[in-house]
C-alpha cells in the first residue's frame, strides 16, 4: 500500500511538472516548485511599502504598462545599455523607479528560496495584486505560469498605451485589442483612485482647453481653481489622481467623476460619455460592484499576450535577458 502511495505521489508530481513545462496559467502553478512564492512576494512588497508609499501606484502602473506592450511578460523590466528597451520609450519615462525596485527586490527574495523557478512576469502580477490589497482593496487570486519575454524595444511602445486625452471610443478600441470590454476599461481606470499625475498631462484642461473656454467646462470650478494653484503655467509638479482618498484603493474615483473631479480627460470622459456613464454611477454607488468588476478585469488583463512553455524564459535577473 505504501509503495502504491509513493508511486501515486510521483505520478502527481510528474503531471504537475509537465503542466508547468507547458506553461498553462493556473492559480496553483507553483504549488510544488515554489509553494511559498505568494508569501515571499507579499513580504517584499510590504517591506518596500514601509520605505515609500509610491510603491503602490508605481507597481500597479508598471503592470498595466507591461501588459499593454508585448503582453504580460516583464519586457518593461529590461534595462538596455543603449537606451532602446521598452522602459526607455517616451511613454514609459514617467514610470516611477520604485515600481521596478519592488519587482527586483521580490525577485531576489524568491530566487533565494526557489532559484530559476518563478518568472519576473508572475512576480510583477503578484506584486500588483498585493499593492491593491495593501492599499485597502479586495484580495483576489492571481493566475500564474507566465514566462518572461525575449523582446523589449522602445520602438514598439508608441501607440500601444492609452493617452490622457483619449475619448471613450479610443479607449475602447485600444482595450478591445486585448480582449478587454468597455466595462473593463471603466473598472481598470479605477486604479486611478491611487497615485498621481504630472501637471503637463492635464494642464491643457486648465489653461488652453478651447477658444470658447480656456478651462474644461466638465471640471468642477472649485476643483479647477485648486488645480491651477497646484499647477502654475509652465510648471510640472505632480497632483494626486484622487483628491479625496489618494492613498486608499476604494471607489472614490467614480464619485469624483460624478462630481466633475476627474483629473485626466480620459478619466472624466467615462462620466461625460453617455455610453459609459451608467457604469460609472453604478461603481460610485456600489463599491462591491466596482471591486468585483476590477478583479475580473485584472484577471483578464493578466492573460494578455502571455508567453508560456518554451515561448519565453525564467530570467535570473529581471532587468537582463538570460542570453
Amino acid at each position: 500500500m505504501e509503495a502504491c502511495k509513493g508511486l501515486l505521489l510521483v505520478l502527481v508530481l510528474m503531471v504537475m511538472q509537465g503542466r508547468e513545462s507547458e506553461g498553462q496559467l493556473a492559480e496553483n502553478f507553483y504549488s510544488f516548485t515554489c509553494p511559498n512564492v505568494e508569501f515571499i512576494v507579499k513580504q517584499a512588497v510590504s517591506t518596500k511599502l514601509s520605505q515609500t508609499p509610491i510603491t503602490i501606484p508605481a507597481t500597479l502602473r508598471l503592470f498595466f504598462h507591461d501588459c499593454f506592450v508585448e503582453g504580460c511578460d516583464a519586457s518593461v523590466m529590461i534595462a538596455s545599455a543603449n537606451g532602446d528597451a521598452e522602459k526607455d520609450s517616451t511613454d514609459n519615462l514617467s514610470l516611477a523607479g520604485d515600481g521596478f525596485d519592488t519587482v527586483i527586490k521580490a525577485k531576489q527574495a524568491v530566487e533565494a528560496l526557489c532559484p530559476g523557478v518563478v518568472s519576473c512576469a508572475d512576480i510583477l502580477a503578484l506584486a500588483a495584486r498585493d499593492c491593491v490589497v495593501l492599499a485597502g482593496g479586495t484580495a483576489f487570486s492571481v493566475e500564474l505560469g507566465r514566462r518572461d519575454g525575449l523582446v523589449s524595444q522602445a520602438s514598439r511602445v508608441a501607440g500601444n498605451l492609452p493617452e490622457p486625452n483619449f475619448n471613450l471610443d479610443q479607449l475602447n478600441t485600444m482595450f478591445a485589442k486585448h480582449n478587454l470590454s468597455q466595462t473593463d476599461v471603466v473598472a481598470l481606470s479605477g486604479a486611478h483612485t491611487i497615485g498621481f499625475s504630472h501637471c503637463g498631462r492635464f494642464s491643457d484642461r486648465l489653461y488652453n482647453f478651447s477658444s470658447n473656454s480656456p478651462v474644461d467646462p466638465s471640471l468642477d470650478p472649485g476643483y479647477a481653481k485648486q488645480l491651477m494653484g497646484a499647477c502654475p503655467i509652465n510648471a510640472d509638479p505632480v497632483v494626486n489622481l484622487d483628491p479625496e482618498t489618494p492613498d486608499t484603493f476604494d471607489n472614490a474615483y467614480y464619485r469624483n467623476l460624478v462630481a466633475g473631479k476627474g483629473l485626466l480627460s480620459s478619466d472624466q470622459v467615462l462620466f461625460s460619455d453617455s455610453a459609459s456613464q451608467p457604469t460609472v454611477i453604478d461603481f460610485a454607488n456600489n463599491p462591491g460592484n466596482f471591486n468585483g468588476a476590477f478583479i475580473t478585469a485584472m484577471r483578464k488583463l493578466g492573460r494578455v499576450g502571455v508567453k508560456t512553455g518554451d515561448q519565453g524564459e525564467i530570467r535570473k535577473d529581471c532587468t537582463t535577458f538570460n542570453s
